[in-house]
């Protein structure tokens, strides 16, 4: 059987911010057979992962510092990988059979064809929705809650700040900290983001960084007393001020810096005095890091979702062709929670 499989390529390297004209939808023809022990899988995707980072993946070589090679570099023409969950529909890998439901490296498509090595794993829905395991259940889940439990190391009471709190990963990052008991305030970016961290999530306070002139000055007006924990997902000027307001063994989780990723002019630089002598303790990390704690952190999160403690936020786009728009989109800030795009029915 043969199919028209369509997928997301970038025509250009991209160094600013992203445009819709850098990318382009492109079609082929997919013939769904493999050879038996192959080990090459052929999936149809169902939900893929939409993430700020892969714009570092998608910057001109020269451009991109020598430690992100991990990131693997995005090849222009070429589909690009992602995190997803995926039906199988062709194996020649003894592991995965035909109708498998499966979550790892997919691709921006309708269909992946997955070479051996691939990062896969059969999926137990554990009986929730897919997306979950895309968002909440999936890296972005892991992001937060390894950030959070074993970078910061909290303890019930602290104060935490949270910024880009409405995001796939900040929101996460302040539900758990509710949970053990912290004072939990959060930033986002428009009104409506503002009253949901409030409202439907529990975080004790939130603000609109956009309407703030100083922001050292309004952390200090949310945190009279100094901050705990901060998890910074922006980095630039707002880690800045956040470093100014924390209080002596403070503690940073740096997840991402996305106010930096498509603007090098505004890297943060915090001031280094103050780390030194209130000895507060920077540290980046990725997911990947964390892979110990996965167990603990599905078992965790899971309980935490069936009693209704914590709330999975979602932002859910249909079709191939509007990946590039949902991707520029988190860089608007127009998504509220996790940026999934829906490719097939389940």
């Amino acid at each position: 059987m043969e199919v028209t499989n369509r997928y997301i390529t970038t025509k250009t390297h991209i160094d600013g911010a992203p445009k819709e004209s850098l990318f382009e939808l492109k079609t082929e023809a997919l013939a769904l057979s493999v050879e038996p022990g192959s080990n090459v899988v052929i999936v149809k995707n169902l939900y893929v992962s939409i993430d700020p980072y892969q714009i570092n993946r998608m910057k001109t070589p020269g451009e991109v510092s020598h430690h992100l090679i991990l990131l693997y570099q995005v090849r222009l023409w070429l589909v690009i990988d992602t995190y997803g969950v995926a039906k199988v529909v062709a194996s020649g890998n003894p592991n995965f059979e035909k109708d498998d439901l499966v979550v790892g490296l997919i691709t921006w498509g309708e269909y992946s064809v997955l070479k051996e090595g691939t990062i896969l794993n059969k999926l137990d829905t554990v009986g929730f929705p897919l997306t979950y395991h895309v968002g909440i259940l999936g890296l972005s889940g892991l992001a937060a809650y390894a950030g959070f439990f074993e970078v910061c190391k909290p303890k019930k009471g602290e104060k935490v700040f949270v910024s880009a709190a409405s995001g796939s990963v900040g929101n996460m990052v302040g539900q758990y900290a509710k949970q053990l008991g912290c004072y939990v305030v959060g930033c986002a970016g428009t009104k409506q983001k503002v009253e949901l961290l409030k409202e439907k999530l529990g975080f004790d306070d939130a603000f609109n960084y956009k309407e703030e002139t100083d922001l050292q000055s309004a952390l200090k007006r949310y945190f009279p007393d100094g901050i705990d924990i901060y998890f910074d997902n922006v980095g630039g000027e707002m880690l800045e001020a956040a470093v100014d307001n924390m209080n002596t063994f403070g503690r940073i989780a740096v997840c991402g810096v996305i106010a930096e990723y498509t603007d090098a002019g505004k890297r943060a630089a915090p001031d280094m005095l103050n780390v030194v002598y209130k000895r507060i303790r920077i540290q980046g990390y990725l997911a990947v890091d964390y892979l110990n704690v996965y167990e603990d952190f599905i078992s965790t999160t899971s309980d935490h979702l069936r009693t209704g403690n914590m709330q999975a936020l979602e932002d859910i786009t249909s079709g191939v062709e509007n990946i590039p728009s949902a991707f520029i989109g988190l860089f608007r800030g127009d998504n509220i929670g996790k940026k999934v795009v829906k490719l097939a029915d389940e």
